[in-house]
């Protein structure tokens, strides 16, 4: 038997999204107000989705305190109130969009959940909401019929 056990978090952090290798002009077309030069913030919501069977002894997915300490390690602590284009080094070359962040934020969560939490537990959702008409959801790399990884 399979369960999901769901947590909230928030944190907030400033971005501009530009790409250097478009002129301004292509940047201010497709960014819009996003790309104004000083950035500007979001306060992110993020769900956190892991996936297992309930342990017999505890009777729990996975202790949430376990869970709140890799999150706050993995995401909380490196982006809350942070300019993600200039202090993280995942955001220098890469156009921090909610996406990008989504899938990093994932990736990040992965590896430590993996090591971290109990046996058959496994991260299966990251959902990302920017504002209160846009969010973003990212389940891993799947393969489909062919083999071949698909995001």
């Amino acid at each position: 038997m399979t369960l999901y056990l769901t947590h909230r978090y928030h944190f907030s952090a400033g971005h501009r999204l530009h790409n250097e290798a478009l002129s301004a002009e292509e940047n201010r077309r497709l960014y819009g107000k996003c790309n104004n030069p000083n950035g500007h913030g979001h306060n992110y919501q993020l769900e956190v989705t892991l996936a297992g069977p309930i342990d017999p002894a505890t009777g729990m997915v996975c202790d949430l305190a376990l869970l709140d300490r890799v999150v706050d390690e993995a995401v909380l602590t490196p982006f809350d109130h942070r300019n993600l284009n200039l202090d993280e080094e995942a955001f220098r070359r890469r156009v921090p969009t909610t996406e990008h962040l989504c899938i990093e934020i994932f990736n990040r969560l992965a590896g430590k959940l993996e090591v971290e939490t109990p046996a058959g537990v496994r991260l299966a959702r990251v959902r990302l909401e920017e504002t209160s008409l846009n969010f973003f959801e990212y389940h891993g790399e799947e393969k489909n019929i062919q083999g071949r990884v698909r995001d």
